[in-house]
C-alpha cells in the first residue's frame, strides 16, 4: 500500500513538472530548476519510466545515423541523460546542453542561449526537447550556431504536431530547408538543413506544437 500510495505520488509530481515545462518559457524553467535541482532529477525518472513503455524511442534512431558518419561536430540541445555524448563521444565531437548538468558530458544553460560559436556546428539535434512556450528561440539559436549546410533533426510526438506542413513552414521560415519527413505511430522526425541565417524578427505563429500534458489518473 505504501509503494503504491508513493508511486502516485511521484507520478503526480512528474505530471506537474511536465506540465509546467511545456507551459512557461526555457528561462522560466531553467531558472526553476537552478533553484531546484532536484525538480529535473524528479522529472528525467518520470520520463525515463514512461519511455520504458514505448515500443521505440527515436534517440535510438538519431544514434544509428550518426553512427554511419564520419566525424562531425553535433550539438544535442535538451540533453537529458546525453546518450548521444555516451554513445558517439569517440567518433563525433559532442556538446550536450540541458537546464541541469545531470552528468559530466552536459553543460546546464537554457538551450536558448548556448555557449557555442555562431557556425561551429554540423549537426544540431532536439529530441523531444522543443519544450516550452518560447520553443521557436530554441530553433533559431540552433540555426546561430550550425554552419550553411549544417543540418537539424528533430524528434517530436506525433500528437503534439496539430499541422506539420504549418510546423515545416515555420522552421523553413528561420532559414531550414526540409529534405526528409518520416513518422511512425507516436514519433514524426524531421531532418533539415540550413540554407541561411534566420530572419531578424520572429513572426508569431501560434500552436504550432501542441504542450504534452499527461492525463491525470
Amino acid at each position: 500500500m505504501q509503494k503504491e500510495m508513493q508511486k502516485k505520488l511521484s507520478g503526480a509530481r512528474f505530471r506537474w513538472i511536465n506540465e509546467a515545462m511545456y507551459t512557461e518559457t526555457g528561462a522560466h524553467t531553467y531558472a526553476m530548476v537552478q533553484a531546484d535541482p532536484e525538480i529535473f532529477a524528479e522529472y528525467h525518472r518520470g520520463f525515463a519510466e514512461q519511455a520504458r513503455r514505448w515500443p521505440e524511442n527515436p534517440i535510438d534512431a538519431i544514434i544509428a545515423q550518426l553512427r554511419e558518419r564520419s566525424r562531425v561536430v553535433v550539438a544535442d540541445l535538451g540533453c537529458g541523460e546525453a546518450r548521444l555524448a555516451a554513445e558517439l563521444g569517440t567518433q563525433h565531437a559532442v556538446h550536450s546542453f540541458d537546464l541541469v548538468a545531470h552528468n559530466e558530458h552536459v553543460t546546464a544553460c537554457n538551450i536558448a542561449n548556448v555557449p557555442l560559436d555562431a557556425g561551429s556546428v554540423d549537426v544540431a539535434v532536439f529530441c523531444l526537447a522543443l519544450m516550452g512556450t518560447d520553443f521557436m528561440q530554441f530553433i533559431r539559436e540552433a540555426n546561430r550556431i550550425l554552419r550553411v549546410g549544417g543540418e537539424l533533426k528533430i524528434a517530436e510526438v506525433v500528437s503534439r504536431v496539430a499541422d506539420v506542413d504549418a510546423f515545416v513552414g515555420a522552421l523553413e521560415e528561420q532559414g531550414f530547408r526540409l529534405d526528409r519527413r518520416r513518422a511512425s505511430k507516436m514519433f514524426i522526425m524531421l531532418d533539415l538543413t540550413k540554407i541561411s541565417k534566420h530572419p531578424a524578427k520572429l513572426r508569431a505563429v501560434p500552436g504550432l506544437l501542441k504542450p504534452c500534458i499527461y492525463k491525470r489518473r
